[in-house]
C-alpha cells in the first residue's frame, strides 16, 4: 500500500486547464471517488496519476517517491481501464497474468498470484476460456483480477462499471467495495456516477472545470455541500434552491422566500446576521421537506401554500413537484400517501437541515447543517 499525493498538479492541452492547481492527498489503504460531470478533468488527473499523460506544473508522489517524471512501468500502480483493455487472443488467465510476465516473475508466482486473484473476483471457473466466452461483467472482474494479482499497493480505476447494465452494475458495486476493502489497495476511483460515489468511497473529491471543489466523506459532501454547484450535482433529485431576502424581525433573522413563505432563524450564524438586508439563497433537500393537506393560514412566523404539479410514485417513495410562487421545488412522501397533482398543500421545512447559499456565488455560509439526531424536529411552516 501507499499515499498518493498530489501537490498543485496542472495539466494543460493547448490553452485549456484541464487539471488546474489540484491538491489531494489519499490516505494509504483509503477509497476516494474522484466525481464530477463529463469534461470536468477527472479521467486527465487519473492519467496523469498513472504517467499516462504528462503534467505542466506541479508534483506527484506515491508513497515516499516523487514520480512525476517517472513512465508508467516505473510508478508501482495497477490501472482499471473503462473499455477493461482484455487481449482476446489471450485466455483469461494469460489476461490476469500478463503484467505479471511483463514484470519477469517465475511461472510458480505467476501461477499463485493470478489463481489467488482469480479466486477473490470468483472467475477461477473461467481462467481456460477466452474473453469472447464471458460476459461484459466476467470481463471487468477480468481486468480487476489483472490489476490485483500486481499487488502494486495502488489502483486507479476509470469508470470501470459504466459499460454493464444497471442491475449488474450494482451487483459488481458491493463486489468492488467488499473486495478492495478485503486487498487494503490505496484506490482513486473516476466516475460521474454520483451513487457509484456515495456507496462506495470512503471520501468524495468533486471535480468541476478542472479543480477539486470540496473533499469529504459521502454524508458531509451530501448534507453539507460547500457551494450551490455541489449541491446541485449530487442527490437525486438535487438539493432545492430558493431565493430569499434576510430581514430582521422582533430582534431576530428571518428569511423571506421568494415565494412567500417565512423562516425564522433561530441564534444565525455571524456569517448570516451581517447579511441582514441582502439576497441569500436556501438549499434544503427534498427528504427534509414534509408536505401536509390543507392551505397554510396565516402564522407567528408566516404561512403560505405551494401547489403540487406532479407526482410520481417510486415505490419506496413518491417524489411530488411543488410550485412555490415562481420556484419549482421538489420533496418526498410516503408511497401510500393521498396528495393529488393540482392540491394545495402546507409544506414544512427541517429548519437544521437548511444549507444557506451567497446569491452571488454561490458558496455555502455558516457551519454545516445540524447532523440528524433523535431530537424533535424544528419545522417552518411555508
Amino acid at each position: 500500500m501507499a499515499e498518493i499525493r498530489l501537490e498543485r498538479v496542472t495539466k494543460k492541452f493547448k490553452q485549456l486547464k484541464a487539471v488546474d492547481d489540484v491538491q489531494l492527498t489519499v490516505a494509504e489503504g483509503e477509497f476516494v471517488a474522484l466525481l464530477g460531470p463529463s469534461g470536468c478533468g477527472k479521467t486527465t488527473l487519473l492519467r496523469s496519476i498513472a504517467g499516462l499523460e504528462e503534467i505542466d506544473a506541479g508534483r506527484i508522489l506515491i508513497g515516499d517517491r516523487d514520480v512525476t517524471n517517472l513512465p508508467p512501468r516505473h510508478r508501482r500502480i495497477s490501472m482499471v481501464f473503462q473499455s477493461y483493455a482484455v487481449f482476446p487472443h489471450m485466455t483469461v488467465f494469460e489476461n490476469i497474468a500478463f503484467g505479471l510476465r511483463m514484470a519477469k516473475l517465475k511461472n510458480p508466482e505467476v501461477k499463485q498470484r493470478v489463481n489467488q486473484a482469480a479466486e477473490l473476483l470468483h472467475i477461477t471457473e473461467l481462467l481456460e476460456r477466452y474473453p469472447s466466452q464471458t460476459s461484459g461483467g466476467q470481463r471487468q472482474r477480468i481486468a480487476v483480477a489483472r490489476a490485483i494479482a500486481m499487488e502494486s499497493g495502488v489502483i486507479l480505476m476509470d469508470e470501470p462499471l459504466s459499460n454493464l447494465d444497471a442491475l449488474l452494475r450494482l451487483e459488481m458495486r458491493a463486489e468492488l467495495k467488499r473486495l478492495l476493502k478485503e486487498v487494503g489497495t490505496t484506490t482513486i476511483y473516476v466516475t460521474h456516477d454520483q451513487v457509484e460515489a456515495l456507496s462506495m468511497g470512503d471520501r468524495i473529491a468533486v471535480m468541476r472545470s478542472g479543480q477539486i471543489v470540496q473533499v469529504g466523506d459521502p454524508l458531509e459532501i451530501y448534507n453539507a455541500p460547500a457551494d450551490r454547484f455541489v449541491g446541485g450535482f449530487i442527490g437525486n433529485p438535487p438539493m432545492n434552491f430558493v431565493s430569499a431576502q434576510l430581514e430582521r424581525s422582533d430582534g431576530g433573522l428571518v428569511a423571506v422566500l421568494e415565494g412567500g413563505g417565512r423562516i425564522a432563524i433561530a441564534e444565525p450564524p455571524a456569517e448570516l446576521a451581517q447579511r441582514a438586508g441582502q439576497p441569500i439563497v436556501v438549499g434544503i433537500r427534498a427528504e427534509n421537506i414534509d408536505v401536509s393537506h390543507g392551505e397554510a393560514g396565516a402564522g407567528a412566523n408566516g404561512t403560505v401554500s405551494a401547489r403540487t404539479l406532479v407526482i410520481e410514485p417510486l415505490g419506496s417513495h413518491n417524489l411530488v413537484t411543488l410550485a412555490l410562487g415562481e420556484a419549482r421545488i421538489k420533496a418526498t412522501t410516503r408511497p401510500d400517501d393521498t396528495i393529488q397533482p393540482d392540491e394545495e398543500v402546507r409544506l414544512g421545512i427541517d429548519v437544521r437541515r437548511i444549507r444557506w447559499l451567497d446569491a452571488e456565488t454561490g458558496t455555502a455560509l455558516g457551519p454545516p447543517p445540524t447532523a440528524v439526531s433523535s431530537t424533535p424536529l424544528q419545522t417552518a411552516q411555508l
